[in-house]
């Protein structure tokens, strides 16, 4: 290929596309940009629309870090590998804005104040606490007050197309079919944001069940407020929402598989394929709604444009979801998964993959005591005896921790409406399909799954394909070992209980020729038909 091509067919394609076509020249505000999302986001917008002006983004420091600090990890992140081949100053066209959503104007300086409001064209809003166990205050303050300050300083900006709030498909999940539209919340979300700034926390936290009433937590239940804040608050902005499902790793771009954090099902098949988790509490006939993350973030550009170009009456609302097109249950995870591990097992595991499911809290907590808590006890103990420090236990409870969360949304079906979805992409040209695909009729889950496994793998974990033989090598000695075990554990048996009774001899030995004229019964007929 020579020198330039790559460069010269994307800006073909651009200039054919007229959502790539319509973010040239425009500069873009997001929020969460650091976020596996949002560096998603930003990547697509520099890989399609390289003409584009500015994209703005608001960064507070985190973690010792400063805003700069952030940036420069971001931009160095190999979801931008396919923008840097073909642009490596891409990044000059990011501009880090210092701000923090939970304080007053969003502590943004009034020189770049000044700068957001005269140059914004478009907002993507991607920026939340995605923590369920964040407590009620907090939750409020990011998920639904940050909102409310955002939208604030959007109304004063003079350029601004479109404004389009990033949700979940869970913000009603208290509800079993989901429309397009926003319900009612149950409390006033200001009144209720007048009331946590007084109470101490303590009190909050006491009586945060009955204040969520039928949400599982704090994220789902601040996100349906924010969605009524918009609605209520937008005024003649052009306003869109987007309401992914669980956001797992890219399907197609900006390459297969790509994920950088633990999240989602990535938690549980990683735990899987160590062979840390063994039970979870879990229907297998639910539906699994997950969307790949470029099927979202493409969505999400595309609503966008047609936000800014079309100015619909009212605003729109995107459930971004497969379950009602394209159902993919738990139980053909767990089976897909499993299949996969065998094929690509991760490093150093701790006991052989094997996952069982099931939605009885009984069943559940007496596998969870013999697979997960027995074997931790004894391996914390032999850790202890070496010198070393345990951990396993720790390790469970945290799992345990998260599976509790997670137990809500794996033992139920939703029904979504996506009318919104399949009407804008009916909108789009032949050309903007394909460049910002996401007809999810049109994902395979069994290939879907090999690029999870594959980004857990390589982009979370770091392990190195290469290493695939020493992990079935690694493999094979657990089995061995277990085998070990189990004739261990069969003359134990014998010794300790059978040998000691005539009774249990007499069956031993009658269960054993049972099975030896069986086998020989088969042995005789397989002679028989050769």
């Amino acid at each position: 290929m020579l020198p330039g091509t790559s460069t010269m067919k994307l800006e073909t394609e651009s200039n054919m596309s007229s959502i790539a076509s319509y973010y040239n020249g425009k500069s873009v505000l997001v929020t969460g940009a650091t976020g596996f999302m949002g560096k998603v986001l930003v990547e697509k917008l520099l890989h399609c629309s390289p003409d584009v002006k500015s994209i703005y983004i608001l960064v507070r420091p985190k973690s010792g870090q400063s805003t700069q600090e952030r940036v420069q990890d971001m931009v160095k992140c190999k979801v931008f590998d396919r923008v840097r081949k073909v642009w490596p100053n891409f990044y000059e066209k990011i501009k880090p804005i210092n701000a923090e959503l939970a304080q007053p104007n969003l502590a943004i300086a009034p020189e770049d104040a000044e700068e957001l409001l005269s140059e914004v064209n478009i907002v993507f809003h991607c920026a939340a606490s995605v923590r369920f166990n964040e407590p009620l205050g907090q939750a409020l303050l990011l998920n639904v007050i940050g909102t409310k300050q955002l939208l604030k300083l959007a109304h004063q900006m003079q350029n601004l197309e479109a404004f389009v709030h990033i949700s979940t498909a869970f913000a009603y999940c208290d509800r079993s079919y989901i429309d397009e539209v926003i319900y009612p919340p149950p409390v006033d979300p200001q009144k209720l944001i007048d009331l946590v700034e007084w109470m101490d926390e303590s009190l909050i936290q006491e009586i945060t069940p009955k204040l969520i009433g039928d949400w599982p937590n704090t994220y789902t239940f601040s996100k349906a407020l924010a969605e009524y804040v918009i609605q209520q608050e937008k005024g003649n902005l052009n306003t869109a929402i987007i309401r992914p499902s669980i956001v797992s790793c890219s399907w197609q771009e900006p390459f297969p598989g790509w994920i950088d954090q633990f999240n989602g099902p990535c938690i549980y098949l990683i735990a899987a394929g160590k062979g840390i988790a063994r039970i979870i509490k879990c229907n297998k006939d639910s539906v699994a709604d997950m969307i790949p993350v470029d099927i979202a973030i493409n969505l999400i550009l595309a609503a966008g444009w047609y936000t800014a170009v079309q100015r619909p009456k009212s605003l729109l609302v995107y459930n971004c979801i497969t379950s009602t097109i394209n159902p993919f249950s738990w139980g053909e995870m767990q089976n897909a998964v499993m299949d996969i591990l065998e094929r690509m097992p991760l490093e150093k595991a701790f006991r052989i993959p094997s996952v069982y499911m099931t939605k009885s809290d009984f069943t559940y907590e007496y596998w969870r005591t013999v697979s997960h808590k027995f074997p931790a006890f004894l391996y914390d103990l032999y850790l202890r005896l070496t010198g070393r420090k345990p951990r396993m236990m720790k390790m469970y409870n945290r799992l345990h921790n998260s599976m509790k969360f997670f137990d809500f949304f794996a033992n139920r079906s939703w029904e979504w409406k996506s009318d919104n979805m399949n009407m804008l992409l009916n909108q789009l040209s032949p050309k903007d399909k394909k460049l910002f695909f996401f007809d999810v009729r049109q994902l395979n889950w069994s290939e879907y799954m090999e690029y999870l496994c594959l980004g857990a793998k390589t982009h979370v974990l770091n392990e190195d394909l290469a290493g695939i033989p020493a992990a079935k090598e690694h493999l094979r000695k657990l089995r061995n070992i277990q085998y070990v075990i189990n004739i261990t554990l069969i003359v134990f048996i014998w010794r300790v209980f059978i040998a000691r009774s005539q009774m249990a001899q007499n069956m031993w030995y009658f269960v054993v020729q049972l099975c030896y004229k069986f086998l020989s019964y088969f042995r005789v007929s397989s002679t028989l038909r050769h």
